[in-house]
This record gives C-alpha cells, structure tokens and sequence, in this order.
C-alpha cells in the first residue's frame, strides 16, 4: 500500500516561485497580467490536485487505522482463541513485517516524520521478520503433518475448526515465497498455485499475477515439471513481454526441451503430464520412524497393542496421606513399558499459579548445535524452584507421593509453553552412555518423567511413544507417567517419544524429570536387565 507524498505541494511552490516574466514590473502590463491569471488558474488546479491526491492518501491510511483497529477488536474479544488458530497467527505476524515495511515506506514518502516517530517508540514490540519466517514454516510444518490440503488453510479451516479470515492472493503469496527462500519449492509451488487461485476471485487484487507467475515456474522448473515452466513462462511473457529473465528462462527451458527429445513444447493443456511435486525430506525424515511419528501425531492406530484388552482405570492413593482423602484416577495407557495416566492431577489454581510464575521467565527453548539451535524443538520455557511458591512445593510432594521416587535429585519444575505449530521430534529423556558427559554421576540417569498438561488444546499437541504407537492427548489438569529406565538401569528404548505439533489452540506443560540417585532401593534391580 503506497501513501502518496505531501512532498508534492513543495513542487508546487517550486514551480510558482520559477515563473518568469522576463524581470517586468507586471502592474504596468496588461498582458503580463493576463499570463499572473492563466498562472493563478494552473496554480489553483495544481494544489486542487495535490489535495485530491492528499485525500487519497488519508483515505487509504485511515482504512489501515481502521482493519488494524476492526482485527484487534475481534482478537482481543477472545485473545487465545484467536491466536491458537495458526492462520491467525501467521497472519498478524505478517501484519506487522510484510505489510508494515510498505505502511511506514509510505508514510516516509509523505514525510509524515512525528507520525513515524511515534509508531517507531513501539517498534520493540513489532514481530521481526525471523518470526515471520517461523510463523511460515511452522504453518507449513502443520500442514506436512496433519496432511492439510493448501485450500483448507486458505480458507481458514483446520480440521473443522474455523476461527480465522480467509488468506488473501497477497498473504498466499508471501508464504510461498518464504518456502522458495529456503529452496523449498514443494511448497512454493504448493502456496503459488494457490495464490493465482484466490487471485482469480479477487475483486481488489492483493498479489502481482506476473510475479506469482515468475516463483511458480521456476519452482515448478526444479521440481523437474520443464514443459509446466516452459507454458507458465510463455504466460508471463503476454503480461511481460520485456522481462528480462523470463526471456531467458524461456530460452533455457527450450533447451532442455530440445535436449530430452520432446516432440511437443506447445502442447495443449490436457496434453500436460501431471505436475510431479515430491516432499523434499532429509534421511531422517525419510525413514519409517518418522512417517509413524507424523501417522500417530495424526491420530493413526499404527501398532496394534495385544494388551489393550488388559487396562484398567482405577483411584489410588499409594497409601499416601496426602492422597487418601483425594485419590487420583489412574488409568493405564500402556502395559508394557508401563505408562499411566492421571486425570485430576493439577487444579486450576495451581495451573494459573505456574503460569503466572513461569510467564516473566519464559525463554526460547531448543537443543543447540554450532551452527545454532535446530528447529526439531520450538517452545519457550522455564524452570520453577520448590522455595518461589507454596504451590511449587505442594506439586512436587504430590508427585513423589504418585510416583513413589524420591525427589532429593530430582530437577526443578519445568515450564513450557508451545506456541505456533509448537513441536519436539523424538527424542529420549535419558542419556545414553555413548554420549559425551552423558550425566553427572552425582545424580544419576533420569530413572522416570512426569508430564502435566496445563491446557485443553483443541487439536494436534499430542505426547506420541513411537515404538509402541501409544499416543496421550493433552487434557488440562491431567498427567502422563513414565520410567525411562528399567531397573538394572539401561535405558528403556521403548519410550522414545515426541509432543506433536499444536495445529489449534496453546499448549502449556510441565515437567519432573526425576534422578535415579536416591532411588538405589525404591526401585531395586529385577533379574534380568530388561526388567
């Protein structure tokens, strides 16, 4: 959106002061008087215009002032919901990157100079464009895991779940071109094709057809679609005859035509093989781990369990004084590695008691590389000693009162807090022994987890075991147990797990991960390693 500048009337000032009439005292000649008056008409019609064209430009910034004042209404009507819906998200973080650089350019423009001055005192507020890019790339992270079709999210709807505006030609296309950024041109072509799309049914245009045109075939070039590229940019060129580079990728495409031996490079449309459009995936995610990953955080039954005509739901207290009078309800999730569930584990005060502690702490979490922090984990958290609350030291008890371990080396509460398509890939609690300082000795493996849920998320967010297909589903004030180690002490390779990406909603947790140093003899070696 361009502002048009206020700049122009000192051009009209600039071109009344360089009239000329020839150095002439103009009140002695009636023809120079004449010329003061057809100059009076030009100078009227030139600032008539300016006003029109500073209209133009009021009108288009009170329209900004008025979408930014409509959508924060509706936001902060119901601030969660409208934010746990990832569109949402993307959206206003692009609202205040993308579309922001092109409102302040105009304003420079127009020399609106104390305006700018005091957007930029909240400039330290403003998302920066590394959050536009991770807002992009976890919209697409969500839509490789829960297989959404490009289309859905456009519209807004994520598993039936609709609580956002419709995505714009223009909004499609900034997602598509962060896809191209990072040379991933599935989802260019992906978000691209959409873009033209929506653009067909946009009154208003929002996006460049040209320039649309000009990502897509490309990508559609290094995704191995040539006779595509080669259509699309003869296209481009009817919009763009003189575009320098689709002249020469045109070229090149009719090359490499020529080169596979293509009898037709006009064909008609239904002559056109079907785009080919792979999913580019490292190794890793190429492998079966972690297709089962992405099949269980969809909800897929991937490993039948022989045992689950064997579980129960029953109260317990572990004959603890603190649980006698408030038994909790346990109810196993799986047999073997052993992994339970509790449904009343966390009251609603205590939550917003850890919330409102851990909020002021919170800080991006990830595992570090040197390269920097990898994206397989995106979260922010923060960790709550038993002395900064009653209800710190109250949880804790209550935990070593579930798990019957001794909590002496246990680590202090973890809080995390998912935002965005917020995720951990598999991964172990434990260490393993191969690993470099794989845990002080002093402390001890971590023998056992216990995880909180702090929120109801409406969809996606799951706590998914990959080996045995076991899958737990946030539900506020519930927990999840588990012992990462069996009792000789080896690690227990069944319980690799991971928290699956939060489509709708946010997610908060926390976690006890308990030491196995104090445990000697509460949890005794078995007869055999494995057991």
């Amino acid at each position: 959106m361009e502002l048009l500048p206020t700049a122009n009337f000192l051009q009209i000032l600039a071109v009344v002061t360089l009239v000329d009439f020839a150095g002439s005292e103009v009140f002695t000649s009636l023809s120079d008087l004449q010329k003061v008056l057809l100059t009076e008409k030009d100078i009227a019609l030139e600032i008539k215009s300016h006003i029109e064209m500073e209209e133009e430009r009021l009108k288009r910034l009170k329209k900004v002032a008025e979408d930014y004042e409509r959508h924060s209404q509706e936001a902060l009507s119901d601030i969660e919901k409208h934010l746990g819906n990832p569109v949402n998200a993307y959206l206003l973080v692009k609202r205040f990157t993308i579309d922001w650089e092109r409102i302040v350019d105009g304003l420079v423009k127009a020399n609106s100079t104390d305006l700018i001055a005091r957007l930029h005192n909240r400039g330290s507020e403003f998302p920066v464009q590394e959050d536009f890019e991770g807002a992009a790339t976890a919209l697409l992270r969500l839509q490789d895991t829960y297989n959404l079709p490009t289309a859905q999210i456009a519209k807004g709807e994520l598993q039936g779940v609709k609580n956002s505006p419709e995505m714009t030609a223009e909004d499609c296309f900034e997602l598509g071109r962060t896809a191209y950024n990072a040379g991933d041109y599935y989802h260019c072509i992906l978000w691209m094709e959409e873009a033209l799309n929506t653009l067909d049914t946009e009154v208003n245009k929002t996006a460049d057809r040209a320039l649309t045109i000009d990502y897509l075939a490309y990508s559609l070039y290094r995704q191995g679609n040539i006779r595509h590229a080669y259509l699309l940019t003869q296209d481009l060129l009817k919009i763009d005859p003189n575009h320098p580079r689709a002249v020469n990728n045109l070229r090149y495409y009719e090359k490499l035509l020529e080169t596979a031996d293509q009898e037709k490079k006009r064909g008609e449309e239904e002559d056109l093989p079907e785009i080919q459009n792979q999913r580019l995936l490292d190794d890793y995610r190429k492998g079966q781990e972690f297709k089962q990953y992405e099949a269980l955080c969809r909800g897929e039954d991937i490993i039948p369990d022989p045992n689950k005509h064997k579980l129960k739901c029953r109260y317990t207290h572990n004959n603890r004084p603190n649980l006698l009078l408030r038994p909790l309800k346990e109810e196993e999730a799986f047999l073997d590695p052993r992994i339970l569930f509790y449904h009343n584990m966390l009251s609603d005060f205590e939550i917003e008691t850890i919330k409102r502690l851990a909020a002021p702490k919170l800080a991006v979490s990830g595992v570090f590389h040197k390269h920097g922090r990898v994206q397989y984990r995106t979260s922010k958290s923060a960790w709550l000693k038993e002395d900064e609350d009653a209800v710190i030291k109250r949880v804790n008890q209550r935990i070593k009162d579930v798990t019957q371990l001794d909590m002496t080396m246990a680590e202090d509460l973890q809080v995390a807090n998912y935002g965005i398509g917020g995720h951990y890939e598999p991964h172990f609690d434990f260490a393993r022994k191969d690993e470099s300082s794989a845990f002080d000795t002093r402390v001890g493996n971590r023998i056992a987890t216990l995880l909180n849920y702090m929120s109801d998320v409406t969809a996606g967010g799951a706590t998914v075991f990959i080996p045995i297909g076991v899958k737990v589903f946030p539900k506020k004030g519930s927990a999840v147990f588990w012992h990462n180690l069996y009792r000789s002490g080896e690690g227990d390779f069944r319980t690799r797990h991971a928290a699956c990406p939060v489509l709708v909603g946010q997610k908060w947790v926390s976690n006890k991960w308990i030491h196995e140093r104090g445990n000697e003899l509460v949890r005794t070696c078995g007869l055999s390693p494995y057991e």
